[in-house]
């Protein structure tokens, strides 16, 4: 039933990217004519005329959807009119530094929600419980923008503890992870502690404590597990804001990522690599809630019989 499940969910997702594909070239077409975009304002009409006719921009719009979804699927989005080399290439490149970085802010934000969320729930109410309360507050009220800048002025420029930015090392993704990790970790510890609360004060955890099980045994080896289900979803849905949104915390802190390529394809109006950055995104989103989808049912196999 779960190898059913997941094949349906497969199919789910690649609608989805069919429908991320429809989108973009329609965006993209609407946009302006990508021949003028390509070529200096001053160029001559024959030779604007001729570029149109070697893009194919002149066939119907059907037969160029068809040809431009047929190269993306084989990972032809054209060559950058930025740099001159196959957009694709471009994006992969930068993959790594984006993937890295969300890595990081995921662990971050995920180690320290949970921290928050189970001595929140041990002690509901308590003067500990308060202050970890104001500390999700606080992640989830502080803009990320604010936080980057003021991580770098104290460490790097007044303590010069670490660099401001760049990518030349794991000491170059402290500061950026973060900025990009208080947020998440506000909200995921929120969650964290409503879902353990209300799970500490089921019936069977009161039949757990009869047994004679010490508070934190029951808090990791029982309510966690069955508290699981809205922090993943919540968790997956941070990771996949982490790949598709953290554009401001790259041009703040000058990380080589998808993100910061996206904006300078926009900068310089190059329309290819504008489509390979966000067909990469989307399908890193895709996978990631394919991936959640599938960790569901892995903690509650009811999912799979509700979902399908």
């Amino acid at each position: 039933m779960i190898l059913r499940y997941a094949l349906r969910r497969l199919a789910y997702s690649a609608l989805v990217l069919i429908g991320v594909l429809v989108v973009v070239f329609v965006v993209v077409d609407q946009i302006g004519d990508p021949a003028r975009l390509m070529l200096p304002p001053n160029a001559p009409e024959s030779v604007y005329l001729a570029l149109r006719e070697s893009l194919g921009l002149d066939d119907p719009l059907w037969e160029r959807f068809v040809r431009s979804v047929g190269g993306w699927l084989h990972g032809d989005f054209g060559d950058s009119t930025w740099q001159g080399v196959p957009a694709l290439q471009l994006v992969l490149e930068r993959l790594p530094a984006t993937l890295l970085l969300a890595a990081i802010a995921l662990a971050v934000s995920l180690t320290g929600a949970l921290v928050l969320g189970l001595a929140s729930a041990r002690r509901p109410g308590s003067l500990v419980d308060r202050l970890l309360t104001v500390i999700s507050l606080a992640g989830v009220s502080i803009a990320e923008f604010w936080l980057g800048l003021m991580l770098i002025l104290f460490f790097a420029v007044q303590l010069r503890w670490l660099p401001t930015s760049g990518f030349n090392g794991l000491q170059y993704a402290i500061l950026p992870a973060i900025a990009l990790s208080f947020r998440p970790l506000g909200r995921i510890s929120q969650i964290a502690r409503s879902s353990l609360v209300e799970e500490m004060r089921k019936p069977y955890i009161k039949a757990l404590r009869a047994k004679g099980l010490t508070e934190n045994r029951i808090l990791r080896r029982s309510a966690l597990k069955n508290a699981g289900i809205p922090i993943v979803t919540l968790a997956g849905d941070e990771l996949a804001s982490f790949l598709n949104g953290a554009v401001v915390i790259e041009v703040i802190f000058a990380w080589p990522g998808i993100g910061s390529l996206f904006i300078q394809a926009i900068e310089r109006r190059d329309l290819p690599l504008i489509e390979a950055c966000v067909f990469a995104v989307s399908v890193m989103v895709i996978a990631v809630n394919f991936a959640v989808d599938l960790i569901y049912a892995r903690l509650d196999p009811r999912a799979v019989v509700y979902k399908s």
